[in-house]
């Protein structure tokens, strides 16, 4: 067998694993592993920030269903891109960052830019390792890519000392291929005990959480809400998983990103059939409300996520899309009920308790930008979106019909991911229209990751809705009374956006007035194809606009103002 420098086993088994980009800062601890990766296929994009990289390797994992890659040298590149393995863990998202590290017998000497990433990112990721021989690099890239890709999917770190790096090895790639996935499907009595529930309820619910995107479980969703004629709901991860524009969609429940209808039709429903959801507090809102009057069937591919939250009256593990595909099955057997009095009662909330987005007030509303958006952007634009009012006001708003179409880090919500993500997005579909939909404190956070765009010619829209505050802080901190360090508001516009666009040689327009936003959104998505470059388009909403949010889904649904978000409430 022929003898390779160990990086370059790295790379081929990184190639054969789909990955065509990786996202990364060169430095001294990992220039071995750059070596190899300069004569291989796959095309590396240099961030200006490691936790930049783990964002764009995770846009591209998102819209790809394959391992998003990343990599930086020792030290403070690893620390940088722990938030982007919280990022993907809390999401479910695979994706895999590489670490160069001191040689190993200095580790133990406080030797120049060595720390413990391993045990710093254990935490975060569902597998840390160091490399300590040579030999077992082709075999730990392996290993990493079933762990990230199987079960619950999840981030990886590989840490890998210098004189590791730099070693020969005995390595033949025709040899080796991916490691297989187990895949688990669902118990067949579990399936009759789902059916007959469905059987006994009156109003019952499909609920599609992030897991059914994950599996690919769109299209059977579908077949299964129609062929029994159940209405289907969505959380916020679950946003794509079922076309919005169907008669059986039901809406999204929740307490901040939800629909009035959606909440109203949930706390009516007697059965919830719950894929690949997590039952997450932004969702559920107090349990008891939650709860009360309704029976769960939970099923998801981690054991342990079922009981995490609360009890289910049944819990069933498997993968969402073979179990929606036994069930289907098994349903065809079954003699289906008349669900139409229900389905024609969800019908009557979303045309009587939608939200208002026809707003032509200045300053400008915030649900006529979402207005907008669903009307300039068709059903096959990526959107990216990150944490704050955007965000709750994106999901309440915008209206979306195809699986991984909209894209969001939903659990752990660092701001500053959109850029970085968006550009992994439209790495990974060129061809396609991506827009990213940002706050302006957010945009702020990594926002030199613009460069990256500007040098390597990708082009994306930017629609950033900008209020001068840290909005959902300061409509968080109207309950204490206060309204204290929210202000990023110090002259007539604050920071100006559209100049700073300009310092990375991208082009930006800024809109006060409602009847500019389309003509603006229109000329973004022309630039950006025409130049290949990230387009700005900065929206000054109503500075103290609120979002409707609550503490339960009933008070939304029992307390919120008629026509919502007509008035400003701080």
């Amino acid at each position: 067998m022929a003898q390779v420098p160990s990086m370059q086993a790295a790379v081929d088994v990184m190639e054969s694993e789909g990955v065509d980009v990786v996202f990364g800062i060169p430095g001294a601890a990992i220039l071995p592993l750059y070596k190899s990766l300069q004569t291989s296929s796959i095309r590396h994009l240099t961030v200006r920030h490691e936790e930049g990289g783990t964002h764009a390797a995770d846009g591209w994992a998102r819209a790809t269903g394959k391992v998003g890659v990343c990599m930086g040298t020792s030290g403070p590149a690893g620390t940088n891109m722990i938030t982007g393995l919280y990022t993907a863990q809390a999401d479910s998202i695979p994706i895999i960052c590489i670490t160069g590290q001191a040689v190993r017998d200095k580790l133990h000497q406080e030797a120049f830019q060595a720390v413990d990433i391993v045990e710093i990112a254990r935490p975060v990721t569902k597998w840390a390792v160091q490399v300590k021989e040579a030999a077992q690099i082709p075999w730990i890239f392996r290993k990493a890519f079933q762990i990230a890709r199987s079960g619950r999917p999840g981030p990886v770190l590989i840490d890998i000392p210098l004189d590791v790096a730099k070693q020969q090895i005995e390595w033949e790639k025709g040899l080796d291929s991916p490691l297989p996935l187990d895949q688990v499907g669902p118990n067949p009595k579990a399936l009759e005990r789902t059916l007959d529930l469905i059987s006994q309820a009156e109003r019952p619910l499909l609920l599609a959480g992030g897991g059914v995107i994950l599996a690919n479980a769109s299209q059977e969703l579908y077949e299964l809400a129609e062929l029994l004629s159940i209405p289907v709901q969505i959380t916020l991860m679950g946003k794509g998983a079922f076309p919005e524009e169907h008669e059986l969609f039901a809406g999204m429940t929740g307490i901040q990103t939800q629909q009035r209808w959606g909440n109203k039709s949930f706390l009516e429903s007697d059965l919830v059939l719950a894929l690949g959801a997590r039952f997450g507090d932004r969702h559920t809102g107090d349990l008891e409300t939650y709860r009360k009057g309704r029976k769960f069937i939970h099923v998801d591919i981690e054991p342990t996520q079922l009981g995490k939250v609360f009890p289910p009256d049944l819990g069933i593990v498997s993968d969402t899309k073979l179990f929606l595909q036994a069930l289907l099955k098994e349903a065809k057997n079954r003699q289906r009920k008349d669900n139409s009095t229900w389905i024609e009662r969800i019908s009557h909330l979303k045309q009587t308790m939608g939200r208002r987005d026809d707003f032509d007030d200045t300053p400008i509303k915030p649900p006529r930008v979402f207005r907008e958006i669903n009307q300039a952007f068709d059903q096959d634009t990526t959107f990216v979106t990150a944490i704050g009012l955007y965000q709750i006001w994106s999901g309440q708003f915008q209206t979306i019909s195809k699986p991984r179409k909209y894209l969001v880090c939903g659990q752990a919500g660092p701001l500053g991911w959109e850029v970085p993500a968006a550009l992994g997005v439209k790495c990974a579909k060129p061809n396609e229209e991506v827009v990213a939909v940002v706050g302006d404190y957010s945009f702020q956070f990594l926002m030199e990751e613009l460069a990256v765009g500007a040098q390597y010619n990708i082009g994306f829209v930017i629609v950033m809705l900008n209020n001068e505050y840290l909005g959902l802080i300061r409509q968080s901190e109207i309950s204490y009374d206060m309204n204290f360090a929210v202000d990023l508001h110090y002259d007539k516009n604050g920071v100006d956006h559209v100049k700073l666009m300009d310092a990375f040689g991208c082009p930006a327009k800024r809109v006060i007035e409602p009847q500019d936003i389309a003509p603006a959104l229109q000329w973004a998505k022309t630039e950006a194809k025409r130049l290949q470059l990230p387009v700005l388009v900065e929206i000054m909403i109503e500075r103290e606009a609120n979002a409707a949010m609550g503490t339960s889904i009933s008070t939304i649904v029992e307390f919120e103002p008629v026509p919502e978000l007509s008035t400003a409430n701080s």
